[in-house]
Parts: structure tokens; C-alpha cells; sequence
């Protein structure tokens, strides 16, 4: 197994690792501590008195995400001492790999498999650099290992997929460009494969689809891949695939348009998910669907206004062209439920309703079936990686009243924008499908430690979590 970015082999015969990272193979690795604040003090007392008086003047207290290189005879760096938070959550390792000095480093103690799966994980969050169209600044730290659990390296991978696709902007990353890599996926992990490309999207009976993507010079697209037996649990995922949202003729300010090559984020969530399921071989059986499109601008684009077809049948008023997510994601959400799937689950950068609920951090959670939800949020909290319930609360729907059609994309009113959406999609969803949408950011504005500025994978973990569950459940 090829190691993820920022881990290392030492044995020649079997060293294998990420291409751009070079190494120096005779060079020995620096041990480094983990110390957590509570063990910190009775930590010390069994140091060297020189070591204890190093700590001291440098008013190391073992803070969570504190690092402190601990100096060798001849001058050099000879270990390291890094605070730590919950042992069990990866980001309580993840600043290890850019604030520790390049070069190989080793783990002083043994700790328990789990904490061992944390700091992995957390390693190779650590350790991501998107390089694409530039060499990194500076490598990351290497962690010597024997090996990493294999379910890791495939939860890193999966993470490190999302942040790619998120990262690469529009132009290399478009719906034919989404659409290809998809096609990928599914071929590697034996998956059948289709996409339903421009026109044929009417022919077809995906006219939303087909209404937010046309004004575009990039053909809009249905994407769908299928894999595992039928005697499995049927799970369908969907994502928002939104290659890039000018806002429409509802044109966003610039400083809302910077960003939003990220506003295909459902989908590259959607598709990592499915790729990690097909990886991991759990005994389910998976859709895919991406309504794949590029919200642009131009003498064919959908209007204000406008009265567009759905293909369950509701008339929907455009009341704002830059509610353009909800709207392809209708047809997709409609042909899942036509399928009748254990549970619906659709991932998208629905609205900035949500993160001025919840910030960027908080994916916000809605779901039709409690156990569903609650199985999410248990999963999101064991694998520390956190999401939010939001209310469906169904009298908000007297926002999305139109005079002319079924149902409106917008309304006049700022009033619960998250949740009108989630009510929204709601509607294309049969009230006995079981169904939960994850209005997430897919972003982090600024660096962080394991969270590099640029695109994230929020709720991944979570999900994955409890996929496989539900997979032993039915195993």
C-alpha cells in the first residue's frame, strides 16, 4: 500500500511513499512526545533537570496545538515535545506536520490503537498541500511508520479528494471535467456509468437541470454510477454540482463570486463518500447522482420570473437565479426517490443562511426520519467530526409561495434562508423516503492547522461512520 503524504517507511524493501516528497533514507528519525496539559506537570518531574529547565524558560505548559524542539548536543534539533487536546480527535495531531522542522520524526511511546488511528488521521490532514499549479512552500514533516491501517489511508484519501476537487478552479474542474473523473471512479471500482449530457437532459425529463446549465458554453449533465449487489442496503447520494455560480442574471458582487469554484462541494463530497464506500467493499448498494452544471450568464440563461418544469411534476417560479442549487438538485433528488432507497442523503453548498447560523465549521443537518439524524450526529460526535441539526419547520414553506406556479426557489423575505431550502428539496422527496440533507460549507477561509485555506471535507468522516453501520447491520 502507497503511503498518504507526510509518512515514510524506513526499510528500503518496502518503502513506498507519495512521489513528491524526497526523503533521505540514511537520516534517523527524532523521537517526539505527545503530552496532554493534565499529564504535563507529573511529565516534567521525570525529565533532566536541564530539560526541566528548558521547558521552563520557553513557559511550555502543553497547551493543545503548542510544539517545543528540544535541542541536541551538537546544536541540531533532537526531539521535539507537542501539546495535545482529546487524544481521540485528529485534529489534536494535525499541526504537527508544519510546525514540527522537516525531516523524518518518530513517535516516542506506544499509545492505543485508537489514539493511533486519531494521530494518522490527523497526520495526514496535517500534511495535505494542493499542488496542482505550484510546488509547496515547504514539505511536511514525515511520520516514520511500519504501516497505517488501511481504513485510514483510504479516510485520508477520501478527504484529500474533496479538497482537490474543491481546490481546482472552474476551468479545469467543469461538469465534463467532473463527469471524467467520476467515470473514473466508478470504472476502478468495477461501478456501471452514465451521464445524461445537454439536451438529452429534456429528452430525458431533467428540465431544471437543463434550465440552470444552458446558458453555459459547458454542456449541463445528470452524472450517475451504480455499484453493489441489490440483496444490499440501497443507499443513494446526491450532490450539488454547481462547477461555478456567477449568480446568474441575479448576478453575485465580486466578492461573492470569488469563491465560488466551491460551489460544487456537494458533489466532490458525494463522490469521495462513494468512492470510500466502494474502497472499504461495505455491503451496500450505491447511486450516484451529480447534477452537474455552471451557472452562467448569457442570451439562453434562465430568468427571474421564469415558470420552469420539474421532473416530479411541480412548476417552479424562479424567484432569484442565484437559488440555483436547489433547483438541480429537484430533478436529481426526484429520480433517487423514484427508486425507493433505504435512506436519501444529498450533500450541498445549499446557502450562506447556514453558515451565518452555524459558521463555517457546523455543517447544518436536515433530516425527515429522527434515527436517521441521530444516527449522523452520534457518528459525527464519536468520530469527532461535528454537524448540527436544523428544524424542518414546515409553516416556513410561506416563503416559497408563488401567485403562478406550485412553488417559488426564493422569496422576498431573509427570514430562515437554510431551512427554506431544506424545505424546498423537501418537497421533491417522498414524505415515506428516508431522507437527510447536509448544508455544508466545504471551505476553510483561513489556514488552520489540518484545515489548509481552500476547500474541506466536512461531515465526511461522519457519514462514512455511519454507512458502515448501517453495512454491519445488514452484514
Amino acid at each position: 500500500m502507497n503511503l498518504p503524504n507526510g509518512f515514510v517507511r524506513l526499510d528500503p524493501e518496502r518503502a513506498t511513499q507519495h512521489d513528491s516528497v524526497q526523503r533521505d533514507q540514511t537520516q534517523t528519525p527524532r523521537p517526539f512526545y505527545l503530552i496532554h496539559r493534565d499529564s504535563f506537570a507529573a511529565w516534567r518531574e521525570r525529565q533532566t533537570p536541564a530539560l526541566a529547565q528548558w521547558l521552563q524558560t520557553h513557559a511550555f505548559d502543553a497547551a493543545p496545538g503548542s510544539v517545543l524542539s528540544l535541542p541536541g548536543e551538537d546544536g541540531g534539533f533532537a526531539a521535539a515535545v507537542l501539546g495535545i487536546g482529546d487524544p481521540l480527535d485528529p485534529f489534536s495531531y494535525a499541526h504537527a506536520p508544519s510546525v514540527l522542522p522537516p525531516g523524518l520524526w518518530q513517535l516516542d511511546a506506544k499509545i492505543d490503537d485508537e489514539a493511533l488511528r486519531a494521530l494518522h488521521l490527523g497526520w495526514g490532514l496535517g500534511a495535505y498541500r494542493f499542488t496542482r499549479y505550484r510546488e509547496a512552500p515547504r514539505a511536511p514533516a514525515q511520520l516514520v511508520v511500519a504501516e497505517i491501517d488501511a481504513e485510514t489511508a483510504d479516510l485520508l484519501h477520501a478527504c484529500a479528494r474533496v479538497r482537490d476537487l474543491i481546490n481546482t478552479p472552474t476551468e479545469d474542474m467543469g461538469p465534463e471535467q467532473l463527469e471524467t473523473i467520476a467515470h473514473e471512479i466508478a470504472q476502478a471500482h468495477g461501478a456501471s456509468f452514465e451521464s445524461v449530457v445537454g439536451d438529452e437532459l429534456l429528452t430525458r425529463n431533467f428540465p431544471a437541470i437543463h434550465a440552470v446549465g444552458r446558458a453555459s458554453h459547458r454542456a449541463p449533465r445528470l452524472i450517475r454510477f451504480d455499484w453493489g449487489d441489490a440483496a444490499h442496503p440501497h443507499i443513494a447520494l446526491v450532490g450539488k454540482g454547481v462547477c461555478f455560480d456567477s449568480g446568474g442574471l441575479d448576478i453575485k458582487p465580486a466578492d461573492g463570486m470569488r469563491n465560488m469554484k466551491k460551489d460544487m462541494g456537494g458533489a466532490a463530497h458525494a463522490l469521495a463518500l462513494a468512492e470510500l464506500v466502494m474502497a472499504r467493499k461495505l455491503p451496500l448498494r450505491l447511486t450516484l447522482l451529480i447534477p452537474a452544471v455552471e451557472n452562467a450568464i448569457g442570451p439562453n440563461a434562465f430568468r427571474p420570473g421564469e415558470v420552469i418544469a420539474t421532473r416530479k411534476g411541480v412548476s417552479v417560479e424562479i424567484d432569484n437565479t442565484d437559488a440555483e442549487g436547489r433547483v438541480i438538485l429537484c430533478d436529481a433528488l426526484t429520480l433517487a426517490s423514484e427508486e425507493k432507497p433505504a435512506w436519501l442523503i444529498d450533500f450541498a453548498t445549499l446557502t450562506g443562511a447556514a453558515r451565518i447560523a452555524l459558521g463555517p465549521d457546523l455543517p447544518a443537518l436536515y433530516a425527515n426520519d429522527d434515527a436517521l439524524a441521530q444516527g449522523w450526529l452520534d457518528a459525527g460526535m464519536q468520530t469527532r467530526d461535528p454537524l448540527w441539526r436544523m428544524p424542518l419547520w414546515r409553516p416556513y414553506l410561506r416563503y416559497l409561495t408563488s401567485n403562478i406556479a406550485d412553488l417559488a426557489n426564493g422569496g422576498p423575505s431573509r427570514m430562515a434562508g437554510s431551512v427554506t431550502a431544506a424545505l424546498y428539496l423537501e418537497r421533491f422527496v417522498p414524505a415515506e423516503q428516508k431522507w437527510a440533507h447536509l448544508d455544508v460549507y466545504s471551505w476553510n477561509d483561513n489556514d488552520r492547522p489540518g484545515r489548509p485555506a481552500g476547500g474541506e471535507a466536512q461531515g465526511l468522516r461522519a457519514v462514512y461512520a455511519l454507512l458502515k453501520r448501517r453495512a454491519s447491520q445488514a452484514d
